[in-house]
């Protein structure tokens, strides 16, 4: 860290700003169930989120783009590909002296180079994810993972324990 970024530090204090950033159609789905109020509290461990942008496609609904404004995220609404749009926008703030910190929530291994040039750029880099299917890679690559429990995944991990799952078929060796 150069010494111009800390005087910056120094006169922001100690509270780093982060920039977040949401695959919408990869982890707001109805098999993931992701409470994006529990994932703003677990950020702002690390800091005060400045920038909360989801990413969406076009087929998003009205009601959707309501919430997530209503919840205090920036909508970016794409024709194109949600991933490229992402990264293009997520990078861009790598370079942002203002940010100290790049949250991706994603379970999407494309983002990996994100993860790398921002850290490259001294970043701190945060990967937010949630069963089933997120990436062993991003996991690997980021500086901190927060691991969400999807509501479904809690119910079947609860039925498991208690033995109310119901019990899978043994077949007889004959």
């Amino acid at each position: 860290m150069g010494l111009l970024d800390r005087i910056r530090k120094v006169f922001r204090g100690s509270r780093r700003n982060i920039a977040f950033f949401i695959d919408g159609p990869n982890v707001i789905r109805k098999d993931v169930h992701i409470n994006l109020n529990k994932v703003k509290k677990e950020l702002e461990k690390y800091g005060k989120i400045k920038i909360a942008k989801v990413f969406l496609d076009q087929y998003a609904s009205d009601k959707l783009i309501e919430a997530m404004i209503n919840q205090g995220y920036e909508p970016v609404i794409t024709s194109g590909d949600v991933d490229v749009s992402m990264a293009v926008d997520a990078t861009q703030q790598a370079f942002n002296p203002a940010v100290d910190i790049i949250a991706l929530m994603t379970r999407d291994a494309d983002f990996r180079p994100v993860l790398i040039k921002a850290k490259e750029l001294g970043k701190e880099t945060i990967v937010v994810g949630a069963e089933p299917g997120f990436s062993v890679a991003l996991r690997n690559t980021a500086d901190h993972v927060i691991l969400l429990e999807s509501e479904e995944h809690k119910i079947k991990k609860h039925r498991r324990q208690s033995g109310t799952e119901p019990k899978k078929a043994v077949k007889d060796k004959e």
